[in-house]
């Protein structure tokens, strides 16, 4: 069933990534219409988490926001298949770095970097960062069910020199990579609702008190890896724009959660500033310390 799905699902993907780019944003319109109208896609839990978080608004603000969120949703999906048929050239037109050097200071020190950002804009189009750096970039990611697609995200990423590293085996990876001498650039996406244990790190999010992710500071910690934020705002449609911003140099010095922190304080700026841009159809606040008390 699988193979099926693939292989009648890769030759639209196909036609789709060769779309000129005013066919292909007239294309993300018509999904965007028949998602957000007509079928209402996760809809209940957008607005939800968007009254959670700025409760101070009216509804027809909320309207606003919602129907942005929706039109950037359809872009950022299409704007992967995108990714398949795009040049070098495109990428780098359309994907601006700001200031490449605050990671790339690192590849003259032989010291690896970890990339901390939030699912905002478009992460996905930062695999170009290939293209601006030595060192081997990797994403952490959470592989796909069905293989072939996941086989084909991985071709899509690696086309624009960008590799992906499974989620549960990352942390492994990069110690027996840093041990042997290996140097490359990892980007966390860290802004999810992680899996709920004793050892779980709550503090607020949004000013809501939520548990957060903590694997990537820890292991930054352990491995004395520095830590950049990665900024991302869109510029115009089909237009990013990345800058960095050092979050930690020596990060083995930091004190527990330091990183987390101030990554989540700088995450929560960027959303506030505009928050159509952010991905809010993740169900980031069922674990809410409020609903237990319910």
């Amino acid at each position: 069933m699988n193979a099926l799905v693939y292989f009648f699902a890769f030759p639209v993907l196909f036609l789709i990534s060769r779309l000129p780019f005013p066919l292909f944003y007239m294309l993300s319109d018509g999904i965007c219409f028949i998602l957000y109208r007509i079928v209402g896609y996760r809809k209940s839990i957008v607005r939800s988490n968007l009254k959670l978080c700025f409760p101070e608004l009216e509804e027809e603000e909320f309207k606003l926001i919602e129907k942005e969120f929706y039109r950037h949703l359809c872009d950022l999906f299409l704007e992967i298949i995108k990714s398949m048929g795009m040049k070098k050239n495109e990428m780098l037109e359309r994907f601006n770095i700001k200031n490449i050097e605050v990671l790339t200071q690192f590849e003259k020190e032989h010291r690896s970097a970890f990339i901390m950002c939030g699912h905002y804009a478009s992460w996905e189009w930062m695999m170009s960062l290939g293209y601006h750096m030595n060192h081997l970039g990797y994403g952490i990611y959470r592989p796909i069910k069905n293989p072939y697609f996941d086989r084909l995200i991985k071709r899509i990423r690696s086309k624009h020199d960008a590799f992906m590293i499974p989620q549960k085996k990352a942390a492994e990876i990069i110690r027996n990579k840093e041990q042997n001498n290996e140097r490359g650039v990892y980007g966390f996406a860290s802004d999810q609702s992680p899996r709920l244990t004793s050892k779980s790190y709550w503090r607020t999010f949004m000013g809501i008190e939520v548990p957060v992710f903590t694997g990537a500071e820890r292991l930054a910690r352990e491995l004395n890896i520095p830590v950049v934020f990665g900024k991302i705002k869109r510029v115009k449609r089909g237009y990013y724009e990345l800058e960095f911003k050092l979050l930690s140099n020596e990060s083995k010095a930091t004190k527990e959660n330091e990183i987390t922190d101030i990554y989540t304080t700088w995450l929560e700026k960027q959303i506030n500033d505009d928050p159509t841009q952010y991905f809010w159809t993740h169900k980031r606040f069922k674990h809410a310390r409020f609903k237990k008390e319910l």
